[in-house]
């Protein structure tokens, strides 16, 4: 089985862990785990989005990844027995679905062929962090802020002709690997041409497919 998408499963074995599943509510903000604690459950993102990350010493973040509505995640350390490598911190008001690391393993370790794609994921999931980097590397800024707020926009089902974001510059830097200042930049030329609208940590996108063209630049 060739999975198309990281984090994505069959749709039976993606039933099959929803059935053994519970729900967790997290404010946006608020961890999920922390790098270090134990390998106790599998995810997915069930409403929201969720921040994977490293935070170094002195407090700068790296952002390995935003999980999105119907992602699974949080597989590798289950399979390693290690703790977990990053945090998990919810980007927006989020609902997460989490299967016990006991119950997932009596569902799958006598079926090779779920094991094969969860074998899948974590290779996909290696490759999207790599994509990730060269990004960070590559893409100019704007296209990288576009990016996430078309993220935050999907998963948040918005709609309308002006949907409105809860929006923070600091984190969204903290996301990015830059500077709160140069993104505020970026974000008042997108005001000056008409794109966004500013105010106090919300975010109105008066031009919605002007930010996804932005995506594609």
């Amino acid at each position: 089985m060739c999975l198309t998408e990281p984090g994505k499963l069959d749709e039976e074995l993606d039933a099959l862990l929803r059935r053994h599943a519970r729900q967790r509510v997290l404010a946006r903000g608020e961890a999920l785990y922390g790098r270090g604690s134990p390998p106790d459950a599998l995810f997915c993102v069930e409403r929201g989005i969720i921040r994977l990350s490293v935070t170094s010493p002195v407090g700068r973040e790296a952002v390995l990844g935003l999980v999105t509505p119907g992602h699974w995640f949080g597989e590798a350390s289950l399979f390693t027995c290690e703790p977990r490598g990053n945090d998990a911190v919810a980007a927006v008001d989020s609902t997460v679905l989490m299967v016990p690391a006991a119950t997932l393993h009596a569902l799958i370790d006598d079926r090779s062929d779920y094991l094969r794609q969860f074998l899948a994921m974590m290779g996909q999931r290696y490759k999207a962090v790599l994509s990730r980097m060269d990004d960070t590397v590559l893409l100019p800024l704007p296209e990288r802020l576009a990016r996430i707020i078309v993220q935050m926009i999907d998963a948040g089902g918005k709609a309308g002709d002006a949907p409105v974001l809860r929006f923070s510059q600091e984190e969204a830097a903290h996301m990015l690997g830059a500077s709160r200042q140069t993104v505020n930049r970026v974000l008042k030329e997108w005001e000056a041409a008409g794109i966004v609208r500013l105010s106090y940590r919300t975010l109105t996108l008066a031009d919605l497919t002007a930010i996804r063209r932005l995506c594609r630049a």
